[in-house]
Parts: structure tokens; C-alpha cells; sequence
């Protein structure tokens, strides 16, 4: 098996050229039936006034960092919706603490364990799947009542068999995988404030 970028291209371009190939390949893979309920599961937590949770690793820190922005600023824009959305990897003091004083693998959990409530929502991304530190929050999400979404790539690890909705995408590549990932952070806060739209007339005319 070989795995994408398997040779030396003739600059930057062609490799795009593959790259955004192997892009389009992935976001296929996604299973509809699981998007369907992933914005089930967003636009219900929204509903009854639970919290929206997400944590990641490196890359996929940042999207969890960016889907707080985007589910709680972006989702408001036209809307009567006040979303409740909290990133736990955005404050490094806190993380530092519990990874110095306890271990790297509470980082998400531990914070979960004093936020979380029955019927909020964890949206967990991993690029693996199996980073200890996030199977461990989805664990502890459901010990808890919490709903949860994984996001995951390559074999998907045990967060897509933990989570009760995984977003799958079937790739060996970090950036494709990261790619499509926050693509699936967008479309969610996208589709969720159409969804709750005051007035549909302005679908079109508003930039988002």
C-alpha cells in the first residue's frame, strides 16, 4: 500500500493538482446518514439551551479553537439563537496545569468533569482517532450523559467506535484529513444558522 504524496512532483502545482485530488476522494467517504445526525445533534444541543464542547490536538486544537468561533459568533448572524460553545483546548494555563500536575491525558477530561452537564454535547477531533487524552473526554462525555461527535481520519481509532456520531474521514494524509475536518466544522455552523434563519429571504445576499 502507498500512501499520498508517493512521488516527487514537478512543482508546486501539480501538486496541488494531487492534493486537492486526493481532498475531493476523502470528502466523498463521508457518510451521509452520519452528517444527517451530526446536525441533529448540534441544532438539538442548541434547542434546549445545553452547552457545545470540542477539543483536539495540535492541528486539530486549532479547529476545535475555531469551531467555538464559528458555532458561537457565526451561527448568531441572522438568527434569534444564542449558541453556548466552549473550546477546551484554548486556554494553555489550565492545560498546562492539569498535564504538569496530573498527566496530558486528563487535559479534556478533567476540565469535562466540572463543565459538562447531561445533555450538552462533546465534538471531539483527531486526525488518529486514538489519542489517549481525547478517547478519555469521550468516554468520560457518555459516563456523564453528554452526547458525542467525533471527527476522525485514517482507521478512525476507538473515538469513531466511542462516539455516538463519527464523522469519518477515510484518508492517510494529516492535511487532508485536517482539511476535510474543518470543512465539517463549516458546513455544521453553516447549515445550523440557515437552519435558524429569522428571515430566509436574506439566504443569498448575506456573506457568511
Amino acid at each position: 500500500m502507498t500512501f499520498f504524496p508517493d512521488r516527487l512532483f514537478d512543482g508546486a502545482g501539480a501538486y496541488a493538482a494531487a492534493y486537492f485530488e486526493q481532498y475531493s476522494h476523502a470528502a466523498a467517504t463521508l457518510d451521509q446518514d452520519a452528517l444527517k445526525r451530526a446536525g441533529e445533534l448540534v441544532g438539538d444541543v442548541i434547542a434546549r439551551g445545553g452547552t457545545i464542547y470540542s477539543c483536539g490536538n495540535g492541528g486539530s486544537a486549532a479547529i476545535a479553537n475555531h469551531l467555538a468561533c464559528d458555532c458561537l459568533k457565526g451561527i448568531r448572524a441572522g438568527t434569534s439563537i444564542r449558541p453556548k460553545v466552549c473550546s477546551l483546548s484554548t486556554t494553555v494555563e489550565l492545560i498546562t496545569a492539569i498535564a504538569n500536575d496530573i498527566s496530558y491525558d486528563d487535559v479534556f477530561s478533567y476540565q469535562l468533569d466540572s463543565l459538562g452537564q447531561p445533555g450538552d454535547l462533546l465534538i471531539a477531533i483527531s486526525s488518529s482517532g486514538s489519542s489517549p487524552n481525547i478517547v478519555k473526554a469521550l468516554k468520560l462525555a457518555k459516563e456523564k450523559g453528554l452526547k458525542t461527535l467525533a471527527f476522525t481520519g485514517f482507521g478512525g481509532g476507538e473515538s469513531a467506535k466511542v462516539a455516538d456520531v463519527s464523522l469519518h474521514v477515510q484518508a492517510e494524509n494529516y492535511g487532508v484529513v485536517e482539511d476535510v475536518h474543518q470543512s465539517l466544522m463549516h458546513l455544521l455552523a453553516q447549515y445550523t444558522r440557515h437552519r435558524n434563519l429569522d428571515d430566509t429571504s436574506t439566504l443569498g445576499s448575506v456573506k457568511f
